[in-house]
């Protein structure tokens, strides 16, 4: 009979699960028609960086398509992308709704404020790139251009939408994500895996990682590396300083 109310129960978590990631879906994908049918203003809104950056420089801008499909296939990627950025506190309070009826008291008051602070650490590292690197890493690059006194024939850049709006979300991406750190390395801590003792003996080696991160998920200049690697650094002392939290708690508890 156990067994009987295990399986029924397992196959109830699976109809649930099955449920929350269909209206996940659904919900993902209702709002990529919505910023679809706004995707050129999403568009103008990611373009703003590069047209700020080149503004009065006394040479006339434009981005280019060179295929057909380009700039249609670079509207739906853009439309995703917007419609993954909107939905994902709802996949989060999805996942929330799923695994909470499982928790004691103790254990949803420690979870729910990083389902919380997901999200924010995400937003927070978009904003940087937005408003921070992309214009410095333009302007870097745009000091290579040449205008031909020194060479047979000027070197301008005409970007391409595609790559430049695809250049743009993978940073914008590159950097949430890494803002993630303080939440990963806190729910490490709560589980047992890490300690602030642990942190603060491999600091020199995280510098190492950090940087080469940096290299891996950035266009190859020090801007765009250099702008990663040094919040994550901040956000790694942080963690320490929130693991350290973390552990006095676990000690007065127990």
């Amino acid at each position: 009979m156990k067994k009987s109310e295990n399986e029924g129960g397992f196959i109830s978590h699976l109809v649930e699960l099955r449920e929350r990631l269909i209206h996940s879906i659904i919900f993902l994908f209702v709002f990529f028609i919505i910023c679809y049918f706004f995707a050129e203003y999403l568009y103008g809104f990611l373009v703003d960086p590069y047209s700020k950056a080149v503004m009065n420089d006394g040479t006339e801008r434009r981005l280019i398509f060179t295929a057909l499909q380009e700039t249609f296939l670079t509207y739906i990627k853009v439309s995703f992308f917007a419609a993954f950025f909107v939905t994902c506190p709802f996949i989060l309070m999805q996942i929330w709704k799923f695994i909470a009826p499982g928790l004691y008291k103790h254990e949803k008051s420690a979870i729910l404020p990083y389902l919380v602070l997901t999200p924010i650490l995400f937003f927070l590292g978009g904003m940087l790139v937005y408003y921070l690197i992309m214009p410095l890493a333009i302007k870097f690059f745009l000091s290579f251009e040449s205008t031909g006194l020194n060479t047979n024939l000027p070197i301008q850049l005409e970007a391409k939408v595609n790559e430049y709006l695809s250049l743009v979300m993978k940073l914008i991406f590159a950097f949430g994500l890494s803002f993630q750190l303080p939440v990963v390395l806190s729910l490490l801590a709560r589980v047992g895996v890490v300690d602030s003792q642990f942190l603060k003996e491999r600091r020199k080696y995280v510098v190492v990682i950090i940087f080469t991160a940096a290299a891996i998920l950035t266009p190859p200049d020090p801007v765009t590396q250099i702008g990663l690697a040094i919040p994550l650094l901040i956000l790694y002392e942080l963690s320490i300083f929130s693991v350290n939290i973390i552990e006095k708690k676990v000690k007065n508890n127990a």
